[in-house]
């Protein structure tokens, strides 16, 4: 199920992942903790980084209960509000998992703004290939309301963070919004597509213009 969701991921951005999460993954919160040191957070996800000199180390912590959880209820055979908050807390995971590994190997310095923003707008597009694929309009015409209007985030956050992820829910709206207005519903295809993976290899300063651009066109 994971590197499925890995691969869809991948599948809408026509990119190929440099590694397998599965390589890098962590269930422990006790080796996630101790990875991460003093002043990490308990949630059920988090990306752990550590630079030396050239080399990037990292590794993708994802709860075991988390998993087990949504192993049990696969969101490829049903997506619902059963599933639907794991299933966007593994997205997330992979969402950044993703972006950084496919833009270090090209040698491309990512922003924690970006990482943020790519994975709020990862959550949507999953959730909308999937409700398509399983033929619920229902599911798909709900998507935005319950991923950008009242955006909830970890009580634990400090202001810059908080910030930083209330400003990557906004724009994601802003451009999912526009997504919707443009394109029709269903299955991502065609133009859209093409947006979508123009978007995703943009710079984070292209990012925001173009989100403007488009949420006010």
């Amino acid at each position: 199920m994971l590197r499925n969701l890995q691969t869809l991921l991948a599948q809408l951005y026509r990119i190929e992942p440099p590694a397998d999460v599965r390589d890098y993954l962590i269930t422990d919160a006790r080796q996630a903790r101790a990875l991460e040191g003093e002043g990490g957070r308990d949630t059920d996800e988090k990306l752990l980084l550590a630079e030396d000199q050239d080399e990037l180390h990292l590794a993708l912590y994802l709860d075991a209960e988390l998993l087990d959880r949504l192993a049990s209820r696969d969101p490829f055979e049903y997506l619902d509000a059963d599933n639907f908050e794991d299933f966007c807390k593994v997205v997330e995971g992979l969402s950044h998992f993703n972006y950084l590994t496919w833009n270090a190997s090209a040698d491309r310095r990512v922003t924690l703004l970006e990482l943020e923003l790519q994975a709020e707008i990862d959550k949507y597009m999953g959730a909308r290939t999937l409700a398509s694929h399983q033929a619920r309009p229902e599911l798909e015409g709900t998507l935005f309301a319950v991923l950008f209007e009242s955006p909830r985030f970890h009580a634990t956050l400090s202001a810059a963070e908080h910030e930083r992820y209330s400003y990557a829910a906004r724009f994601a709206g802003w451009y999912c919004r526009s997504l919707e207005a443009r394109y029709a519903c269903g299955l991502p295809g065609g133009e859209m597509l093409q947006e979508l993976r123009n978007f995703y290899r943009l710079s984070q300063p292209a990012k925001l213009s173009h989100i403007h651009s488009a949420a006010y066109a």
